[in-house]
């Protein structure tokens, strides 16, 4: 699993942007873009002040995406001719007005969104679940994050095991994520870590769900408004964040655990169906895996040494701590759990039995 913050550090950055983000609802005949080879920036007005911003990445996709306009193109105008691209954009503004909410962190628009986007921001999810987790007996953040895009929260159970083979043993677990930028829903999913090499593979199947959807915000004219995140909002979330609670209170099921383990010891007896090299291209093909991120996986195959489809789940899980991001790991992770939710092929013999599922004792360290 890759690592990403300390918590203490996650917990200075969430600080360090609940400082410095802004939130806007405007209209969109009150926002125009300018452009030039350097990038671009919205200009807003607030209470008859201007105001302008760099755009994110993310913030232009989601532009591109509301007007319509492909993204390769809007690409190529922002590469060759940005004063098209300023055209284009701020022509169909004006012409398909509506109210988006405009989120900005640090002078740059993250997010361009739904005057309906409900915000569920990370600090106040920390505030909401790390008690919870804390009262959790033997549960721990193995990893945690925050991106450009995401949160993310990785908690192991090291009561809560099980053996797939003989000594290899895997923990139960959860992640929880985040998206302030509108890409995703707040998630909890469970999380299988093996001890032998500290992989983490996500069952995002049996993950639960909640939304980013709210009430329209009232407005009947185009002016711009700043958003606040004051007493009314927070007791708005209230009740919200006391469903999520619950949700990670009840996130370590035994039952989706030992289903989990199941399904891995039935992987072990699955071979693949191609010789590795074959099975790695498949593989990329099939979830748009990089050039790196296909040779990572080869050599993690090869080295593991284990032509079935556990191999192959490892050998994704185990690429991941080498990805070049923790978006990118954490996707991985992702990939690995598709895996192993695929269809089991005919003839394939049942998991080995174990004479019970029981909770494995403590280990004080486990090698490969």
């Amino acid at each position: 699993m890759k690592q990403g913050k300390t918590l203490a550090q996650l917990g200075r950055e969430l600080q360090r942007q609940r400082l410095n983000r802004q939130d806007f609802l405007a209209d969109t005949r009150s926002l125009e873009m300018e452009s030039d080879s350097y990038g671009s920036t919205l200009q807003l007005s607030l209470d008859d002040k201007p105001l302008s911003f760099t755009v994110g990445e993310t913030a232009h996709q989601q532009i591109a995406a509301r007007l319509n306009i492909p993204f390769r193109y809007y690409k190529k105008m922002q590469e060759d001719a940005p004063d098209l691209l300023d055209r284009n954009v701020n022509t169909w503004f004006e012409r398909n007005p509506e109210r988006r909410m405009i989120r900005v962190l640090d002078g740059n628009v993250r997010a361009f969104l739904s005057d309906r986007y409900r915000r569920l921001d990370n600090l106040e999810l920390c505030a909401a679940v790390l008690p919870v987790i804390n009262e959790m007996k033997n549960s721990v953040i193995e990893s945690c994050e925050v991106t450009t895009t995401h949160l993310y929260l990785k908690v192991v159970n090291r009561r809560l095991k099980a053996e797939v083979r003989v000594g290899d043993v895997v923990q139960a677990g959860f992640v929880v994520s985040n998206s302030e930028v509108g890409l995703g829903s707040l998630r909890v999913e469970p999380l299988v870590f093996r001890l032998v090499c500290k992989n983490g593979l996500i069952c995002k199947d049996l993950a639960q769900k909640k939304y980013h959807v709210g009430r329209q915000v009232n407005a009947s004219d185009d002016s711009a408004y700043e958003l606040y995140s004051d007493a009314t909002l927070a007791q708005d979330d209230k009740a919200f964040f006391m469903k999520v609670q619950d949700v990670v209170r009840a996130a370590v099921d035994e039952a989706k655990f030992f289903l989990t383990v199941d399904k891995l010891r039935e992987a072990t007896q699955i071979p693949l169906k191609h010789e590795p090299v074959k099975a790695v291209e498949l593989l990329a093909d099939k979830f748009q895996l990089t050039e790196n991120e296909r040779g990572d996986i080869l050599r993690q195959l090869f080295m593991g040494a284990d032509n079935s489809r556990y191999g192959l789940v490892n050998a994704v899980t185990a690429a991941s701590k080498i990805a070049k991001s923790y978006e990118r790991a954490t996707d991985l992770e992702r990939i690995g759990g598709e895996i192993l939710s695929l269809p089991v092929p005919q003839n394939i013999l049942p998991p080995p039995t174990v004479a019970a599922y029981q909770l494995l004792p403590e280990y004080e360290t486990i090698s490969a």
